[in-house]
């Protein structure tokens, strides 16, 4: 492969400079995703059309000398194949028409086969593989089953998890019944987009934070480690290193490694180094720039990619990245900075 950096960092072996990719590199903020975005029916049109869910994965890449590519997709994609009637409502988010309420529903779910019923997210990996050829690697991913389930239970973004929450205290084992069949689908269709040219897997718990210490270890952990589980049996986590993130949750640390993941995402809110001293070596980290630090000017940009590399300290172990999802209104050559500067700024570090 011809940059490499990005597996070889996560793997914890020597890099020529710090890898960068950014969560959501592929979105609203590039004029060229409006485009294209305007031409069609709405998001999901986007990511369920192999060919445009390949263009729009391949578009940050033009612009940018980032070390790793993310298929263009959705989390929401394993529920919406579930039949609970996924649509984007324009600002307001994802909506599902028929959310989890009743029991009686969660006994009816099955996993979908990620083949068939999700079948365009493995031809949009496979277009996109084709196109990058030995470029870059390319990372699938996936929602945690928790936070798959909030969204399902809730029918929209979660606001106060008032329904996922009581569900959790009233008839936890009902919950676990979902979690169960969710873990079942993430983990087979973290496996077909291996099968299909993934060369990393990401896990999104991006609710995995609003719990307690004790409702994340028994409703989320608990479900990611099955999955890890589940894909070292398949002997994929052995060849397809796997990162997972769990927003909000940089105080579990020494539970998460032990799930078995080859990398951890950050958000902005750890210390890095703290981090680092947590993981001793035993598995990469990633990010954990503030998303809004690119509304800043280029050189305090800079500046903060230099305290940010200088909190992670010399050697490979980590990828930069943002503490979450890039946000539209950033201004795509404020990007172009932050990608140049972690490759400049970073090769002291590698020496």
């Amino acid at each position: 492969m011809h940059n490499n950096r990005f597996l070889r960092a996560l793997a914890g072996k020597p890099v020529d400079a710090t890898p960068i990719w950014i969560m959501r590199q592929a979105g609203r903020y590039l004029p060229e995703y409006r485009a294209l975005r305007s031409r069609v029916s709405g998001f999901m049109e986007l990511c369920s059309t192999p060919e445009l869910a390949c263009e729009v994965t391949l578009q940050p890449l033009n612009r940018f000398d980032l070390d790793a590519a993310i298929i263009f997709s959705d989390i929401l994609t394993i529920p919406d194949a579930m039949g609970l009637g996924l649509h984007f409502v324009e600002g307001e988010g994802p909506k599902f028409e028929f959310p989890i309420r009743h029991s009686h529903q969660i006994d009816r779910l099955t996993a979908p086969d990620p083949e068939t019923d999700l079948g365009y997210v493995m031809d949009a990996i496979r277009l996109v593989r084709g196109s990058l050829g030995e470029r870059i690697p390319l990372i699938g991913f996936a929602g945690s089953p928790w936070t798959l389930a909030s969204y399902m239970i809730e029918g929209q973004s979660p606001g106060d998890f008032r329904q996922a929450k009581s569900l959790l205290l009233e008839a936890p084992e009902t919950l676990h019944r979902l979690l169960e069949v969710l873990t079942q689908s993430v983990t087979s269709y973290l496996v077909a987009q291996v099968g299909a040219g993934a060369q990393a897997l990401m896990i999104f718990d991006t609710w995995g934070g609003v719990l307690s210490e004790r409702t994340y270890l028994e409703f989320s952990l608990k479900y990611i480690k099955t999955i890890l589980d589940n894909l070292s049996n398949e002997s994929i986590s052995q060849s397809t290193p796997v990162i997972v993130f769990t927003k909000g949750g940089g105080q579990w640390l020494p539970e998460i490694i032990n799930c078995g993941c080859a990398g951890i995402g950050l958000d902005w809110t750890v210390n890095l180094t703290k981090a680092r001293d947590t993981v001793a070596g035993r598995c990469a980290l990633q990010g954990n720039m503030d998303p809004c630090t690119l509304y800043a000017n280029p050189e305090c940009i800079r500046q903060e990619v230099a305290r940010i590399l200088k909190a992670y300290g010399p050697g490979s172990g980590h990828i930069f990245n943002l503490g979450h999802g890039i946000q539209p209104q950033v201004n795509p050559e404020h990007v172009n900075v932050l990608v140049d500067a972690v490759h400049q700024l970073s090769l002291p570090y590698h020496r």
